[in-house]
């Protein structure tokens, strides 16, 4: 199982029965585990040594084959309730309510640490599905235009000048209004008025259109991240 493989695949293969996939997750999430388990015991909890690190894992998995994948809830969220919920059962099993303590019972140092460890699993997560997201949301508005990943792939001009005109080309579609609209209403570039704006023929226009069209539709959009690839700066997509 590849190590960056995204969490949101692994867990859904996981669930469809995949052992590597949940092996994978639990391996890669085993700090955040072990992060929530010393929170609510109070005192930093390590793997093979502390019988709470079995029953946050074993909750974990539970979490799994819980989760309900569009209905809503946030993952890590329910791993958190569950694992809570476990290691609850665990100490009226084995009468050790009075060690369950607060979280303030930790020295700041280590407290600090685990909170920013769990913080940074949650944000990974988060932003690996927001990039999903984003990437399905633009291969479904390239759709619209004929245009697929296949071949934009074919159509990217391979040398940089080249890339550069096409981007220009693009930038100036997507900074003035008609043709931002001549472009969204007709599904084509306005090659005539775009000649006359560029020092470009139409001819290489035509060559990379379908190139300048993909990189016109991602700086018209919200494409936070993808944007970074074509050098536009977060933000500043425009929409209309």
């Amino acid at each position: 199982m590849p190590s960056e493989a995204d969490p949101s695949q692994l867990l859904l293969r996981a669930r469809e029965g995949d052992t590597g996939a949940r092996e994978e997750l639990i391996r890669r999430f085993t700090p955040f585990i072990l992060a929530v388990v010393s929170r609510v015991t109070g005192h930093f909890i390590r793997l093979g040594e502390d019988d709470e690190a079995s029953v946050g894992l074993m909750a974990f998995n539970e979490a799994i084959d819980s989760f309900r994948p569009g209905g809503g809830a946030n993952f890590l969220t329910l791993a958190e309730t569950i694992i809570r919920r476990r290691l609850i059962d665990y100490f009226r099993r084995e009468g050790r309510h009075r060690q369950v303590l607060s979280l303030h019972a930790l020295d700041n140092e280590t407290a600090a640490a685990l909170d920013s460890q769990v913080e940074e699993e949650i944000n990974l997560v988060n932003e690996l599905a927001d990039r999903r997201r984003e990437i399905e949301r633009y291969r479904e508005e390239l759709a619209s235009f004929g245009i697929t990943f296949k071949d934009l792939v074919k159509a990217t001009p391979q040398h940089r000048d080249a890339r550069d005109r096409a981007l220009a080309a693009a930038r100036v579609v997507a900074d003035n209004p008609l043709f931002r609209r001549y472009l969204k209403e007709h599904k084509a570039l306005p090659l005539k008025a775009l000649e006359q704006s560029l020092d470009t023929s139409r001819k290489t226009l035509e060559r990379h259109r379908k190139y300048i069209i993909a990189a016109a539709v991602m700086l018209m959009g919200d494409y936070e991240y993808l944007a970074d690839y074509i050098g536009h700066s977060k933000g500043s997509g425009r929409n209309g």
